[in-house]
């Protein structure tokens, strides 16, 4: 940082801002928040970012810019602003402004501390807004009465971190979610954090977070325990992916097709959830069996081709028979284990007409 601030013109400020001062307050490993965001009042980024000498994106709707560093983190050059929501749930207008004024427009007390260099290459901590005492509590505070009404993707946001961070809600925080939930369907963002939450280490716990301030109905509730218990694999070490999670809450939307899209899941997930619910057989640890245990634990891998020869099934176009006769069956309810198959294919066998 003080490297960078070489570049920086006499009279601007640089603060690091964001989630890196956050969780180093917070004593959590640095590598948990591996980009950086610095604030800078007093300067032109673009010029700045140009100075680095280091590829970087040019944001001019915020005047900021994404300068990526040569192990590939990114650091985020963000002109400090404020900002006003001329619509409840809209984005929000930018506006130049001062590095407090950055600060004020913050979400929560805890994400609105600042680390700012001084010429000389000291550090002071910046708290405009009460947020060290919100550190110390492990607490999540919104800046204003009006935050969750301005903004609803604040109170999925604020689960999100309450649960990777272990933190607990404000009273101010649970005050304002019934204007979030009446907002909702007005934010778009709201639907952009629902799918962060996704992402998140353990999606189940955020989402059981939201259940406890009494917004359990943001998602799906019938997809809780599927949730927690994609969860629950994830601690045995079984490798949980987000189309896992994403295919889950599909599977118990009122309406997979409109949750989808809301979400910008893309296809993927809705692949995934239908070959879970097929009987093709995938391998143990596959995204396809460890939904498939969750969805239908009664259900079993069927016979293959392979199977079918060693019971006596002829070669050529009879295995493609047997294997759609057991389909049949399996479609039917007939048949509910790999044994069941056996006794079928068996009785299968002796009916065929001699060769």
């Amino acid at each position: 940082m003080t490297d960078f601030a070489a570049l920086v013109p006499a009279g601007a400020t640089v603060a690091l801002v964001g989630g890196a001062v956050r969780d180093g307050l917070l004593g959590i490993a640095s590598n948990t928040s591996p980009d950086l965001d610095l604030a800078i009042e007093g300067a032109d980024l673009q010029a700045l970012a140009t100075a680095t000498g280091l590829p970087f994106t040019f944001h001019a709707a915020f005047g900021n810019a994404t300068v990526t560093l040569p192990d590939n983190r990114t650091v985020d050059l963000i002109r400090t602003r404020r900002e006003t929501y001329p619509v409840a749930g809209g984005n929000p207008v930018p506006e130049p402004g001062t590095l407090t004024e950055d600060l004020q427009r913050r979400d929560f007390g805890l994400n609105a501390l600042a680390l700012v260099l001084e010429p000389g290459g000291e550090l002071h901590l910046l708290d405009v807004v009460g947020g060290l005492p919100d550190i110390q509590a492990r607490v999540l505070r919104p800046l204003h009465s009006g935050s969750f009404h301005e903004d609803a993707s604040r109170l999925v946001r604020a689960a999100r971190l309450a649960a990777r961070l272990d933190l607990a809600a404000h009273p101010d925080l649970l005050a304002q979610v019934p204007d979030a939930l009446k907002m909702a369907e007005q934010t778009p963002r709201l639907w952009a954090e629902l799918r962060l939450l996704l992402a998140e280490p353990r999606p189940g716990r955020a989402a059981r977070m939201l259940e406890t301030w009494g917004a359990g109905q943001l998602p799906p509730p019938a997809s809780l325990p599927l949730l927690d218990a994609l969860d629950a694999e994830k601690e045995q070490g079984v490798a949980v992916n987000f189309q896992t999670y994403a295919a889950a809450l599909l599977h118990v939307a009122p309406n997979p097709a409109d949750l989808a899209a809301r979400l910008n899941l893309g296809e993927k997930p809705a692949a995934l959830l239908a070959r879970a619910l097929s009987d093709t057989p995938y391998p143990d640890g596959s995204p396809e069996r460890i939904l498939r245990r969750l969805l239908r634990p009664d259900a079993y891998t069927p016979l293959t081709g392979r199977d079918v020869v060693a019971l006596g099934v002829p070669a050529g176009q009879q295995i493609g028979a047997a294997l759609a006769y057991l389909a049949g069956l399996r479609a039917a309810g007939q048949v509910q284990s790999a044994e069941d198959e056996r006794a079928a294919l068996r009785q299968y066998v002796r009916n065929l007409p001699p060769s």
